[in-house]
């Protein structure tokens, strides 16, 4: 297999000059545009490399599309796992690399046009698009692949790719679970001791917790010349970071927008004072200057520019696409924190969402056999265990067996472990996208962002934004009847 050369990531340096250690904005741009966990289309030309087998004919060729990965290591670990599959079954494997955003653009239209990729890996498709094409009929049933290793996988894990078939009528597994994440809070530790307070002084409880950021802010002023806000929230149309972390908030207030069976609970009055209470706490913070003033323009990059330079105490992030970026540096490393999400508004503990990425077989695949065999090899514990573990920690192990690795466990490592002990330790759930693929259109028409910015820009109130966007919702899923 011919291996094509990929770019080395470029490191963010520090400021050394600045009281604050400001890390150079546009050198956070280069890496970020790499690196960080992105989910809108991305300005520049499309990056894109291709891993091809000389072939005698192309009909002996598997086609796998895939992710290209915000840091060597995960390229270059996808590369070896295919190598020696290669080696293993004889087959030769076209592998092709393109961003996330780009990448779906270009499947689509393989699909359309009747010459789809035989694999396709994805990370937005995950939640956006897989469960829409399983009940469409375009993705192959892998139950075959499953059925060894289902006992493996979590209740949470297998929920999220058991999905519908409109076309044969029944639910099935359409897709094979590779890595998972749950959204974080990432912060600056070492502007936390600056105001003379520790990790233990953050409070647990919803409105204090981000009332506790603000105070933090204010010390930090009064000592400091710098600007400097509490929250790096993503407030835009078009990011899914607002739309994932908007989906975590409408949890921690017990906004169930369907129910365990799919159905639409948006006509009861109790789920619309909560979508209200949701929208006028982001308002909110907000007016009250919370937040950066631009974060209703934020592309899914900027939270992240925003915390490495310094311009926020903290962000949430649904990787650890921003402490992996800055390993190489173990100094800053160090100064950042990885915190889970405090306790709901009505005391409880917080249940947190978990994005579970995946691979698939398109139906029109070509290669359909040695697709399957290929993702059965893939879901060998120990072949995805290494594969996950050699793309440097950014996603966290779907099988429970490869939870016992100490990489996963080290205190030693303060991001990776406190990401593992919120996944272990405490209540999740899969995105709704699993009971019903018409929530996946919420996502595609940035129905969330659009609410926030009828009130934050429009100047609507948050009952009229909350009416609006349950009338489009209502819409949308009127259309999958």
């Amino acid at each position: 297999m011919q291996t094509f050369k990929t770019h080395q990531r470029p490191t963010p340096s520090q400021n050394h000059s600045n009281r604050y250690g400001i890390i150079d904005r546009s050198r956070i741009a280069i890496a970020f545009f790499l690196l960080t966990f992105s989910f809108i289309s991305i300005s520049c030309a499309p990056h894109s490399s291709e891993n091809t087998t000389k072939s005698p004919t192309e009909k002996n060729v598997l086609n796998l599309w895939w992710d290209k990965g915000f840091s060597l290591e995960e390229d270059e670990a996808l590369q070896q796992l295919v190598s020696k599959w290669e080696r293993q079954s004889g087959i030769d494997v076209k592998l092709f690399f393109q961003t996330p955003d780009e990448l779906l653009q270009k499947a689509q239209r393989a699909i359309a046009s009747g010459n789809p990729p035989d694999v396709l890996y994805s990370d937005i498709g995950s939640s956006a698009l897989f469960p829409r094409f399983a009940w469409e009929g375009k993705l192959a049933d892998i139950s075959e692949a499953i059925a060894p290793v289902k006992h493996l996988y979590p209740p949470s894990v297998l929920e999220s790719i058991y999905l519908y078939n409109n076309i044969a009528k029944k639910r099935s597994y359409y897709a094979l679970p590779i890595q998972q994440s749950a959204i974080h809070i990432f912060y600056w530790r070492d502007l936390l001791k600056k105001t003379g307070r520790t990790e233990s002084d953050i409070p647990k409880n919803w409105d204090t917790f981000w009332e506790f950021w603000q105070q933090i802010r204010n010390d930090l002023h009064s000592s400091q010349t710098r600007n400097i806000y509490s929250l790096g929230l993503t407030m835009s149309v078009g990011s899914a970071d607002t739309n994932y972390l908007f989906e975590q908030i409408l949890e921690a207030y017990d906004v169930r927008i369907v129910d365990s069976r799919g159905k639409l609970q948006v006509d009861d009055p109790k789920i619309r004072q909560r979508l209200i209470q949701v929208l006028d706490w982001y308002a909110r913070l907000y007016r009250q200057q919370y937040v950066p003033p631009d974060a209703v323009k934020w592309l899914s990059t900027d939270n992240n520019i925003n915390l490495l330079n310094r311009s926020v105490l903290l962000t949430p992030n649904a990787t650890l696409s921003i402490p992996v970026s800055q390993r190489s540096d173990p100094e800053t490393y160090r100064k950042l924190g990885t915190l889970e999400f405090p306790n709901k508004p009505n005391g409880k503990p917080m249940r947190h969402l978990v994005i579970v990425r995946q691979a698939v077989v398109l139906k029109a695949s070509k290669n359909q056999k040695a697709a399957k065999e290929f993702l059965t090899y893939l879901a060998q514990p120990e072949t995805l265990a290494d594969y996950i573990k050699l793309s440097g920690g950014r996603y966290f192990p779907v099988m429970m067996p490869a939870w016992e690795d100490p990489f996963w466990t080290d205190a030693n490592d303060p991001h990776i472990s406190a990401a593992t002990k919120t996944l272990l330790e405490h209540p999740t759930r899969p995105f709704y996208t699993a009971q019903n693929p018409a929530y996946s259109q919420l996502q595609e028409q940035h129905v969330w962002g659009g609410a926030i910015d009828r009130i934050i820009v429009g100047g609507v109130s948050a009952e009229q934004a909350a009416d609006e966007t349950i009338e489009t919702i209502k819409q949308i899923f009127s259309a999958w009847q």
